[in-house]
């Protein structure tokens, strides 16, 4: 009894921590890694971006804190793709995670639909996977005509925000692009390893900072902006879903392990978010073009056990090699210092060995312009390096020439009471001189070569530039005139679709004329047909009712006699089970007359033989 009341007590306490904990998170909490990237700022992000192209990399761009998803655990949020699938007048806009490089997440799809005189439609649809079922988010579409001006909550400077009335809609700058004649359509053409060089991608904020952050625009979300639970696009589950849709195994197995409860685990976060969007606002009231920076403490931490294992060893490349080219330019200036040490201290060396200076400090110059060329550092960067060391090359050099003019001093003095050793002297300074001078030579023979060297491989990747730059000369020559042949087909098309149009309009007319007429008489012919339909169907009502009951019947009639022939049945086995008996006992009795008759005969003729 005792651990009973124990046990009742925890439980009791476990639920109220539970329901204690659970309302610390705001009504816009999910649990899911859809917290990550709020649709409602996608939303407005769309409404004032001029193209698709536009569309996608404000999104994927650090300043403008919309995009915290980190699908694939490797600690960098993920780049976002933006692609259009076309179904007739509908654009299905699909935000799609690159997680790896064939695998991919779709995280939203944005459905523009083209109604008439007009009139479009828009929903931004969440994916199942990351938001849930029915996660979606469209414009309160108003009523009246109205044009607000206001600032917005990721760029700078007065926008004009259109309300959401169906006509105002269809002014929103990208859906002009999208239905214009002259749109061919848009699909990204990044992937993994190889993105635009404007993109650099960062680490994570915790869920709370991001939803702090986001938190002081809801005002301005809401009021343009609701939730939906209805598709406005009849064909999403029949075009998208099951056509157009991917969807990632990591992503699924890393949900349904937990993996992505880390990212709620700095609920003291928040108040920092909120005030770095405080910062941001008034920054945007001020008219500066520089928002406050994100606090570094607040993007989550890698750990090495983390990292997902479908994410390659090389790491995330952009298109132009960014990395490597940062990566190349620290190497080659680690060496040029290196190497500008080393030739400083060779040259002090060779200044204390060798009292005349032999080799001068501008063939020494020369030497280290031509090794600094041979890197990936520039002529200039090389030169304000020089530049920058060269008082402390001269100081060490001056106090090089004192303390050889010291030595020569002594030598002198020397000399004058030791003659045979001042000759020795001597030509072991000259013998050192000439091997100075061999080592001179031999280094700027070197130093040519590699000259050379360099010199060949700059001009081999000139070419090859050039050639590349050839290349894409000619490839976007060729599509700007595929482009451009496609819009005097699409503005041939639309002259053709306005001339039918109008025949269309006057056909149209006179088939409604007729179709009135036509009406009116089926009207009629519908009226008699519908009430000879209701008595067929009363009479059919009571078909029916009857065969029901015939059926019933009919039921019992066959369960009487399923029992009856039951019965029988059990009769019958009865009467054969002891006609069996009977048989067993006759041929029974059988035999034992049979061993009685022949045992009278053996023994009368025993009697017989005796």
């Amino acid at each position: 009894m005792k651990k009973s009341v124990i046990t009742s007590v925890l439980a009791v306490l476990a639920a109220l921590t539970t329901t204690v904990g659970a309302q610390n998170y705001p009504k816009e909490y999910l649990g899911l890694p859809g917290d990550n990237l709020n649709l409602y700022a996608v939303m407005d992000l769309f409404r004032n971006a001029p193209t698709l192209e536009a569309f996608e990399r404000s999104l994927n761009e650090q300043d403008s804190r919309i995009n915290n998803l980190d699908l694939n655990g490797d600690w960098r949020v993920d780049y976002i793709a933006v692609s259009d699938y076309r179904d007739g007048r509908v654009h299905n806009i699909v935000l799609r995670a690159v997680l790896g490089r064939n695998e991919y997440q779709d995280v939203a799809v944005i459905v523009v639909e083209r109604m008439k005189k007009k009139r479009v439609v828009i929903q931004i649809i969440g994916d199942e996977l990351l938001y849930g079922r029915n996660y979606i988010i469209e414009p309160v579409y108003a009523k009246k005509h109205r044009i607000r001006h206001e600032y917005g909550p990721v760029y700078y400077g007065g926008a004009t925000i259109y309300n959401n009335y169906y006509y105002d809609m269809w002014d929103w700058p990208v859906v002009v692009h999208i239905y214009s004649p002259y749109y061919d359509g848009w699909s990204s053409s990044w992937y993994w390893g190889y993105y635009p060089t404007w993109y650099e991608p960062w680490s994570p904020w915790y869920w709370d900072y991001y939803y702090g952050y986001h938190s002081g625009w809801h005002s301005h979300y809401h009021s343009y902006y609701h939730h939906s639970d209805r598709y406005r696009y009849q064909r999403y589950n029949d075009y998208y879903y099951h056509s157009v849709r991917q969807e990632s195994p990591q992503v699924q197995r890393r949900v349904a392990e937990g993996n992505y409860r880390q990212t709620y685990s700095r609920p003291e976060q928040r108040a920092e978010g909120m005030d770095l969007q405080r910062r941001t606002r008034e920054a945007i009231t001020e008219g500066t073009r520089s928002q406050a920076p994100a606090n570094a403490g607040t993007r989550r931490q890698a750990t090495p056990q983390a990292v997902s294992g479908t994410v390659p060893s090389e790491g995330r490349r952009t298109a132009a090699g960014t990395e490597g080219r940062r990566a190349a330019e620290t190497e080659a200036t680690r060496r040029a210092s290196t190497e500008t040490v080393s030739r400083n201290a060779e040259e002090n060396g060779q200044t204390r060995r060798a009292g005349t200076g032999t080799v001068s400090r501008e063939a020494a110059g020369n030497d280290a312009t031509r090794r600094s060329t041979t890197g990936t550092v520039s002529r200039e960067a090389a030169t304000t390096e020089e530049a920058r060391r060269a008082p402390a090359t001269l100081s060490r050099t001056d106090q090089n020439s004192e303390h050889n003019a010291q030595t020569g001093e002594t030598v002198r003095r020397t000399a004058a009471s030791a003659p045979v050793t001042v000759k020795s002297a001597e030509s072991e300074a000259a013998e050192a001189r000439e091997a100075q001078a061999r080592e001179a030579q031999a280094r700027e023979v070197q130093a040519r070569e590699n000259e050379r060297r360099a010199a060949e491989a700059r001009e081999a990747q000139q070419r090859a530039a050039e050639q590349r730059a050839a290349e894409a000369r000619a490839e976007q020559q060729r599509m700007s005139e595929q482009r451009a042949a496609e819009a005097r087909e699409a503005q041939a098309r639309e002259v053709q679709a306005r001339e039918n149009e109008r025949r269309a309009s006057e056909a149209r007319e006179a088939q409604q004329r007729a179709a009135e007429q036509r009406a009116a008489e089926a009207r009629a012919e519908q009226q008699r047909v519908s009430e000879q339909r209701a008595a067929e169907a009363r009479e059919a009502q009571a078909r029916e009712v009857q065969a029901r009951e015939n059926e019933r019947r009919a039921s019992e009639a066959r369960e009487a006699q399923q029992r009856a022939a039951e019965q029988r049945a059990a009769e019958s086995r009865e009467n054969e089970r002891r006609a069996a008996e009977a048989r067993e006992n006759e041929r029974r009795a059988a035999e034992n007359r049979a061993a009685q008759q022949r045992t009278l005969e053996s023994g009368s003729d025993r009697i017989s033989r005796k």
